[in-house]
C-alpha cells in the first residue's frame, strides 16, 4: 500500500487552518451584524413592532424565493412536502422564531436593549436547562453549576427590576426552543439529513407568510399601516428587513460549517456584548449596581459553560488523536 508523500501531509493541515480562518471570519461577521440590530429597528419607526415583524417575514420570504430560483435549489424545499413530520417541526420552529423576532423588535423600539442583551447572554444556560427538561440529557458538573448560577442571576435581576425580566426570558426561551426544534429536524428530514440554512429559512418564512399577509391586510384596513403612506424611503427600509434577516443567517451557516463547535460557542457572546454596550452607551438605559450584579452572575455562569465546552472539546480531540495513533500503528 502506497503512503501519501510529505507534501500531502503538509497541505491538509494548511487547508484545514485556512478553512477554519474563513469560517471564523464568516461567523464573526454574522454576530457583528446581529449586534447592530438595536441601531436598525428604531429606524423603521413609525412602524410598530407588529408591522415590522410582518414585513420582516414577507420580505425574507420574497428574498428566499429569489435565491432559490437563482441558485436552482427548489428541490430540497419541495422534498419537504413528502415529510409531514418535518413540515410540522418547521412550522413549530417558524412560530417560535416569529415570537423571538417580534419580542426583540419590540425591545429595540421601546428602550429595552439591555434587557434584550440579557436574553441572549442567558440563552446558552436556558438551552442547557431545556435539554434536561425536554430531552432528558444528563449534565456534567460544570453545566449544573452554570444553571444554578444562572437561576440566581435571574432572581437578582427580578428583584432589581421589581418584576421578572420577561423580555429576556421570552427571548432566551424562544431561541433555545428554536434551537432544539431545529436540532430535531436534522433527524426527521428527508433521508435523515439536516436542511441547509436557505432551505430552512425559506420553509419557515413561507409557512408564516399567509398569516403575515392576513396581519398586513388588517393593519391596512385599520389605517395603522405605514408602508404606503409614509415617504418612499420608509417603504424601502421596511423592504430591507428581508436582506437584514437573511444575510447574517447565511453567513453564520457558512461559518459554522467550517469551525469547531467551541469556536461558535465563544463567538455567540459577541452579539449580546454589543447589545449591552449600545444599550448603556448609546441609548443611555439605566444600569444600577444591583443590575450589574445580576449581569455579573450571568457572566460567571457563562464562564462555567465555556470552561465545560472547552474541556469537552479537548477530550474529543484527545480521543480522536488516540484513535488516529491506533489506526496509524495498525497500518505500519
Amino acid at each position: 500500500m502506497s503512503r501519501p508523500g510529505p507534501l500531502a501531509h503538509q497541505g491538509a493541515p494548511q487547508e484545514a487552518a485556512s478553512s477554519q480562518g474563513r469560517g471564523t471570519l464568516l461567523g464573526l461577521s454574522a454576530y457583528l451584524l446581529w449586534g447592530l440590530f438595536p441601531l436598525y429597528f428604531p429606524l423603521l419607526a413609525p412602524a410598530g413592532s407588529v408591522e415590522v415583524l410582518v414585513h420582516r417575514v414577507l420580505w425574507t420570504a420574497v428574498l428566499c424565493v429569489l435565491l432559490l430560483s437563482v441558485l436552482r435549489r427548489w428541490q430540497p424545499l419541495l422534498a419537504l412536502a413528502r415529510s409531514g413530520r418535518t413540515v410540522g417541526m418547521l412550522a413549530l420552529a417558524a412560530v417560535v422564531i416569529a415570537v423571538n423576532w417580534g419580542v426583540y423588535i419590540y425591545a429595540t423600539q421601546t428602550a429595552h436593549v439591555v434587557e434584550a442583551s440579557l436574553g441572549y447572554f442567558i440563552n446558552p444556560v436556558v438551552t442547557v436547562a431545556l435539554a434536561v427538561l425536554l430531552l432528558r440529557e444528563r449534565l456534567r458538573p460544570l453545566q449544573w453549576a452554570a444553571v444554578g448560577v444562572g437561576v440566581l442571576a435571574v432572581v437578582v435581576i427580578t428583584v432589581d427590576y421589581g418584576r421578572p425580566p420577561w423580555i429576556s426570558l421570552v427571548l432566551a426561551l424562544s431561541f433555545g426552543t428554536y434551537g432544539l426544534v431545529k436540532n430535531r429536524v436534522g433527524s426527521t428530514g428527508p433521508g435523515g439529513k439536516g436542511l441547509s440554512a436557505l432551505t430552512s429559512l425559506s420553509a419557515e418564512t413561507l409557512l408564516l407568510a399567509p398569516l403575515a399577509l392576513v396581519a398586513l391586510a388588517v393593519l391596512e384596513a385599520r389605517g395603522t399601516g405605514t408602508f404606503a403612506v409614509d415617504p418612499p424611503w420608509h417603504a424601502l427600509l421596511l423592504a430591507s428587513t428581508g436582506v437584514v434577516t437573511a444575510v447574517p443567517l447565511l453567513l453564520f451557516a457558512a461559518g459554522a460549517a467550517r469551525v469547531p463547535l467551541t469556536t461558535t460557542g465563544l463567538l455567540q457572546y459577541v452579539t449580546p456584548v454589543m447589545q449591552l454596550v449600545l444599550g448603556v452607551a448609546v441609548f443611555h438605559e439605566a444600569m444600577p449596581a444591583s443590575r450589574w450584579a445580576g449581569f455579573a452572575l450571568v457572566w460567571v455562569a457563562l464562564v462555567l459553560l465555556t470552561a465545560d465546552l472547552l474541556g469537552a472539546g479537548a477530550r474529543r480531540t484527545r480521543g480522536g488523536l488516540g484513535k488516529a495513533r491506533v489506526s496509524k500503528s495498525a497500518l505500519s
